[in-house]
């Protein structure tokens, strides 16, 4: 087996952990004072997991789970409910923008709903990754909702249009 050196092959220690904790936590309140997309944030120590609350303009805010694991940061947001229409043409354009997209991606959860997921090497954390990881998550949330949206409730678009 061929070691990959962006992925440890052993849990990190406490002690690590600890500090990677206070790195995040640190950028998360530096965002918050700067007044920048960052609206909120809630942590859960025990879960070692943070909630954040990002602003958005096509979609008006974004709730960004960060969950620091032994190997990696994964986090994931909410990007819309299960299309109600035109099911294979949303499910075609996200599969598209993936090909694009980088350490992130479209996919299904519970109920069908589609989220946006991804997952760095705990060792890759820092202030610019961090950065990374949420500028990420903004910029393809604003790309790809709308257009989202339009395609799995067009009727619902319809409607709007014709009152």
């Amino acid at each position: 087996m061929i070691a990959n050196k962006y992925m440890p092959d052993l849990p990190i220690s406490a002690e690590r952990l600890s500090k990677l904790t206070e790195i995040i936590a640190g950028w998360l309140a530096n965002q918050l004072s700067s007044k920048t997309l960052v609206q909120s944030v809630e942590h859960n120590e025990e879960e070692r997991r943070w909630f954040v609350r990002i602003a958005g303009e096509e979609k008006d805010n974004s709730m960004v789970l960060l969950t620091l694991g032994q190997r990696t940061l994964h986090f994931e947001t909410y990007f819309m409910p299960s299309p109600e229409e035109n099911i294979q043409e949303v499910f075609h354009y996200l599969l598209r923008k993936n090909a694009k997209l980088y350490g992130i991606s479209f996919g299904i959860g519970s109920e069908d709903a589609v989220y946006l997921s991804g997952q760095i090497s705990s060792e890759a954390i820092n202030d610019d990754t961090l950065d990374w990881v949420i500028g990420t998550i903004y910029s393809t949330v604003e790309e790809c909702f709308k257009p989202s949206l339009q395609l799995g409730f067009a009727s619902r678009f319809k409607s709007r249009a014709s009152n």
